[in-house]
């Protein structure tokens, strides 16, 4: 009787089938860590700032750290001062004077000028994309002795009215995404406004604006969060202390409180709430409106 004999399954066929799971495992692994990573990159300063601001004057003293626990949770007294002593009312009212004037600029104009855009030919229309392009490219900084002395000549030196031309002005990201949304449009829509007898003003004040809602969001919260975090222009422009506005303010306040860490934290908690709050309620709006602008 003949033996049969059978063939030995190669070791290494186990391992290649274990290879997969092993790098999908590897790749999940580092996807997690690097999510912890960036995270913690911005909730850790975050957290020390708060409970810095909780903490007294004794117990920084007694320990440094910025990350340990405060004596009292609810101790508001660094609050207190530095919302009087820095004048944080006053910068809350000359930022939302600035923020409310220069959105509804930035809507109007970029939305007009995307309009134009798209929705007409005209002579010099590849030189003026050429041109946003350029202006996108060029450092702001190396235009800054031109813009100061344009400023200076307008006569809005030192007045509310500098940072919201230049806010309005500006601001080459909002026209994108009024464009991009304006190119999803169908042009029907105009055809059939014009047959009705409307003109290219009515056209864009009844059809086009309306449609834009998603991208007025978008534009209006990212815009603002901007001009609400930025320091440069208001300090250049407005250096009187009574146009001082949240940066600006807390930026002077820090004067005479420099080496209270504990009062400043507290200021500076008072300027990320609001913006921190903001951008928590409406993010929805941010991604839903980016994503579906680059989608379209």
């Amino acid at each position: 009787m003949r033996a049969i004999t059978v063939p030995a399954r190669p070791r290494h066929a186990a391992a290649d089938r274990r290879a997969p799971a092993l790098r999908g495992a590897l790749a999940t692994c580092l996807k997690y860590v690097s999510l912890v990573a960036a995270s913690a990159v911005v909730v850790v300063p975050l957290l020390a700032v708060l409970l810095t601001s909780l903490r007294t004057g004794a117990e920084m003293a007694a320990d440094p750290s910025p990350l340990s626990a405060p004596g009292h949770w609810f101790n508001l007294h660094n609050y207190r001062v530095a919302f009087s002593n820095g004048h944080m009312l006053r910068a809350l009212w000359n930022t939302s004077f600035i923020l409310v004037f220069s959105l509804t600029g930035t809507v109007f104009i970029g939305s007009m000028t995307a309009y134009a855009i798209d929705r007409f030919d005209f002579a010099g229309k590849r030189l003026v994309l050429a041109l946003f392009l350029v202006a996108a490219l060029v450092p702001s900084v190396t235009t800054q002795v031109a813009t100061f002395q344009v400023v200076s000549e307008l006569g809005v030196m030192n007045t509310r009215w500098a940072p919201i031309l230049l806010y309005m002005g500006t601001d080459i990201v909002s026209i994108s995404i009024f464009l991009q949304f304006i190119r999803s449009i169908p042009i029907s829509l105009d055809e059939a406004a014009r047959l009705d007898g409307a003109n290219s003003l009515t056209i864009y004040w009844r059809v086009i604006l309306p449609l834009l809602k998603p991208a007025i969001a978008t534009v209006v919260i990212v815009k603002g969060v901007a001009i609400y975090n930025d320091f440069y222009i208001p300090f250049l422009y407005m250096p009187s202390d009574h146009l001082g506005t949240v940066s600006t303010s807390l930026f002077r306040f820090k004067g005479p409180f420099g080496a209270h860490w504990e009062v400043i934290s507290a200021g500076a908690a008072l300027v990320i709430l609001p913006s921190l709050v903001v951008f928590i309620a409406l993010q929805r709006f941010i991604y839903n409106g980016l994503s579906s602008g680059a989608t379209r």
